[in-house]
């Protein structure tokens, strides 16, 4: 998929939010795997979330002894969802 034909990333609630409060680190880290799903790609790092059902996916960041998660869904062609 070219640059230019990334799906767009829709923020849940207060997700955008929440994502800026974590470490630059671990931004760019949750950042890329996203940036990845809009590409239609599945970051190494993202594993799917127990109990969702298919294409509900979480990336798990460590940072300085703290552990960050963020839930994302690629289930629908349209766009990427992120859930925070």
């Amino acid at each position: 998929m070219a640059r230019n034909e990334l799906k767009p990333l829709e923020w849940v609630g207060s997700s955008k939010e929440d994502l800026k409060r974590f470490p630059a680190g671990v931004q760019d880290h949750i950042g890329f795997a996203l940036y990845q799903a809009q590409a239609g790609l599945k970051h190494r790092d993202a594993k799917p979330l127990k109990g969702t059902g298919p294409g509900v996916l979480e990336v798990v960041s460590r940072h300085a002894g703290d552990t960050y998660r963020a839930v994302y869904m690629v289930r629908f062609k349209s766009a990427v969802y992120h859930e925070g």
